[in-house]
């Protein structure tokens, strides 16, 4: 729970009342960490899992959209090298960060 707080910047007692209210819907589960007993582990239920692939695709979908009509074929291109940039940029931080 930890791990995922940090990624969407909610303190640890905002990230407890979400899964909670996450595991009350049946779209997570607490399950025991395998190494250490102090630690759970969100898991995404079958429901879980269906919610998300299908608001994933919707939002794909909206941006998809959304950058047809607004941006030039270079202009999407260059948007696509940027972001693309930023995001390996991000991922060696948290690789950085994790170290």
């Amino acid at each position: 729970m930890n791990e995922i707080g940090k990624k969407v910047l909610l303190t640890s007692g905002s990230m407890t009342v979400a899964v909670d209210r996450l595991e009350q819907r049946r779209l997570v589960e607490r399950r025991a960490h395998g190494t250490d007993r102090r630690a759970r582990i969100v898991h995404l239920t079958k429901d879980g899992r269906k919610l998300i692939t299908r608001a994933y695709a919707e939002h794909a979908a909206d941006l998809e959209q959304l950058m047809s009509a607004s941006l030039t074929t270079r202009e999407r291109a260059t948007l696509i090298r940027l972001l693309k940039k930023i995001g390996y940029k991000a991922a060696a931080q948290n690789e950085e960060d994790a170290a």
